[in-house]
């Protein structure tokens, strides 16, 4: 607005950006982003046991399951030459009454397929006791 002289018959131009409907744009985008996120209150409830287990006084029983580089399966050192007697052997311990841990421990040249072959043997007839040892060997 030009209070002055009216001697100059010229209008001035402005050139800055009104940013007015900018800011009133954000302000609603802020509002819905606000107002259309869920409050997160839900929690996932855990039944987490009261007291410690009680300790065992005997060691676990423990079946050595080992795998060398040429992909030879044995059982406790006793050689295992097919699936079907490594499937019967894995029957056995599940018909026991307590049954024993499983430590798999596979050789570092042994071929991924064995290993696989006795992980998805041991998973199909429901022996839940089983872990890989021996990790370090290949760090």
């Amino acid at each position: 607005m030009n209070v002055g002289s009216s001697s100059s018959k010229d209008l001035d131009v402005v050139v800055d950006i009104n940013t007015t409907p900018l800011i009133d744009v954000m302000l609603v985008l802020l509002i819905m982003l606000i107002i259309t996120i869920p409050i997160q209150t839900h929690a996932v409830k855990i039944n987490m046991p009261v007291n410690s287990p009680p300790k065992s006084d005997k060691p676990p029983v423990v079946v050595k399951l080992n795998i060398d580089a040429e992909g030879v399966i044995h059982w406790n050192d006793e050689v295992i030459p097919d699936k079907a007697l490594l499937q019967t052997r894995f029957q056995q311990i599940l018909a026991e009454p307590e049954v024993p841990e499983v430590h798999l421990r596979p050789d570092r040249g042994a071929k991924y397929k064995v290993v696989a072959m006795v992980l998805a043997s041991a998973q199909r007839l429901g022996v839940t006791k089983i872990g890989i040892v021996g990790g370090e060997q290949f760090m």
